[in-house]
């Protein structure tokens, strides 16, 4: 990865050529021993029952912890009324558009997809001393972790992915729930803003625009969190390939001093492992990224591969800091829901998940989605697992039963909706397929000359049941997969919106691409225990 990127956006302490620091964005956000002593397994009596007590408060602790990072394991109960009194909750979105939920597949199951959102809040005195740049104290947050986790509908795959902070995108329209009206932005903005448009919802808003992913829940935490949250844990171990200090002379860094090899970290070590970007790599948010998806696996692994926890003040500590840390959607805003959600992310097995980076290009100092992150989001959006280890059968594709006109009789419209959130739509892409489909005998097809909003992928939509025929010898005739032939009420006959992803060619190529993560995702697997985050050499030390 050789992408540099500055972020302007920030107000982390690591200001970028030269900006003062209060200008600049964190990067923070994050987040047991053997029970039972003796031989052999005593049932009944008082050691048995405080055995079974620290099992019910160990089950309960790695519930929240499943939830907040990416469901390790446990389920059960402490203090129930307490710790939903700790819970915060929003609006989960603020914005106008709306994803409908994915079909269920047939066995009931429909996929599940958090966003995991690290705040930069200085909302308080313990905020504002692990944030640093004393002058930002109250100002408005930026959401400068935010993570995609998608848990697919089978329940045997989960896949996650890092947007970076500074990626510019349209930002829409959010009514904060003081009814404040936030008007979309005019121009592409950084993504890390849309969390001071109302709330986290416009996060999810923002999230839903770009990719066409319908996100069920979001989880927030900030600073203080994830420092709380790490020190409940025990600590997490993570891996450098060489001395690091993440400071310079001119006072860019997160202040991250490990040794050569594996440490663990917690406490605030661990929100500056989260924050370093000055000493990973080229000095980019995306070697951030990935030093943040080196944690959050090698928390699972920790947490999955210590399965008992016999210390009741440990577990204490470990569920009153989750629940305090974080801020969840009104859907999972009280401990019954998010334990029914950790029971679904604890199904995964930890060489199923896999943490990626969207895809993206540099633009001056900032970073842009790239056609490869459409690849992944679309993958998202089917429910194919990134690991590349589905085993699904293909689909077999309904014909339908109403017989196709000739083709020189059907009457098609083709249009352009080739637009994206980064590029303008492409000439006149309408007037060269409808060209195609003359040449293939569809003597009655037309293009308008008009340009639709962007349109990710290319449809074909037929009004009522006797065109539906029609409109699948359309799509079979151009190699369009029949399942995006859609009857709707918004056109008047069978209409071709060519999408952004035929933006050029004459041949419809998107069926026929592998449902392979692009290496510019950057995966990076869960049970990976090898990974060793490489130091820039002008931030090492003897």
């Amino acid at each position: 990865m050789s992408l540099t990127a500055r972020d302007e956006t920030s107000r982390d302490g690591e200001p970028d050529g030269g900006e003062p620091a209060s200008a600049q964005p964190a990067d923070g956000r994050g987040r047991h021993g053997g029970g039972g002593g003796g031989g052999g397994r005593r049932r009944g009596g008082r050691r048995g029952t405080e055995r079974r007590r620290g099992r019910r408060m160990l089950r309960w602790s790695a519930t929240v912890l499943a939830v907040l990072i990416t469901g390790t394991a446990g389920a059960g109960y402490l203090y129930y009324q307490h710790l939903n009194g700790n819970i915060k909750k929003e609006k989960l979105n603020l914005g106008d558009s709306k994803v409908a939920a994915p079909t269920p597949n047939a066995a009931g199951q429909t996929p599940l997809n958090i966003l995991l959102i690290g705040s930069d809040a200085r909302d308080s005195k313990e905020n504002q001393k692990l944030g640093g740049a004393r002058d930002t104290f109250g100002g408005t947050p930026l959401a400068d972790v935010q993570m995609l986790v998608h848990l697919s509908a089978d329940r045997s795959n989960m896949s996650v992915v890092s947007m970076p902070r500074d990626t510019l995108v349209r930002l829409p329209k959010c009514t904060a729930p003081d009814g404040k009206v936030y008007a979309a932005s005019t121009s592409p903005r950084p993504t890390n803003e849309s969390l001071g448009r109302g709330g986290p919802g416009c996060t999810v808003a923002t999230w839903t625009e770009l990719t066409g992913i319908h996100i069920d829940h979001f989880m927030m935490i900030d600073f203080a969190g994830v420092v709380s949250m790490a020190d409940a844990i025990g600590g997490v171990p993570v891996c450098v390939d060489a001395n690091i200090h993440s400071r310079d002379s001119q006072g860019r860094g997160s202040g991250l001093k490990l040794e050569k090899g594996t440490t663990k970290v917690k406490g605030e070590q661990a929100l500056q492992w989260l924050r370093t970007r000055y000493g990973f790599g080229d000095n980019t948010d995306l070697y951030r990224a990935q030093a943040q998806h080196m944690y959050m696996n090698a928390m699972v692994r920790e947490l999955r591969a210590n399965a008992t926890l016999s210390n009741p003040n440990k577990l204490r500590k470990l569920a009153e800091a989750a629940t305090d840390a974080v801020t969840v959607d009104e859907g999972l805003g009280d401990i019954k829901k998010m334990y029914n959600l950790a029971n679904e992310l604890k199904k995964v097995p930890t060489d199923r998940i896999t943490m990626t980076t969207m895809p993206n290009r540099l633009v001056g100092n900032r970073v842009e989605p790239t056609e490869d992150a459409e690849t992944v989001f679309r993958m998202i959006r089917e429910d194919v697992a990134l690991d590349g280890k589905d085993k699904k059968k293909p689909k077999k594709e309904r014909e339908s039963a109403d017989p196709a006109a000739p083709d020189g009789e059907i009457a098609v419209q083709v249009r352009n909706g080739t637009r994206t959130d980064t590029l303008g739509a492409a000439p006149g892409r309408a007037s060269a397929v409808a060209g195609i489909l003359t040449g293939e005998g569809f003597t009655q097809a037309v293009a308008d000359s008009s340009v639709l909003p962007a349109q990710k992928t290319t449809v074909i939509r037929f009004p009522s049941a006797d065109l539906e025929g029609d409109a699948q010898r359309v799509a079979k005739a151009l190699g369009i997969p029949l399942s995006a032939v859609k009857k709707s009420t918004d056109v008047s006959g069978v209409t071709l919106i060519v999408g952004a992803d035929w933006r050029e060619g004459t041949a419809y190529e998107a069926s026929k691409k592998r449902d392979k993560t692009p290496e510019s995702a950057n995966a990076l697997n869960a049970s990976d225990d090898s990974a060793c985050m490489e130091v820039n050499p002008n931030y090492t030390w003897k």
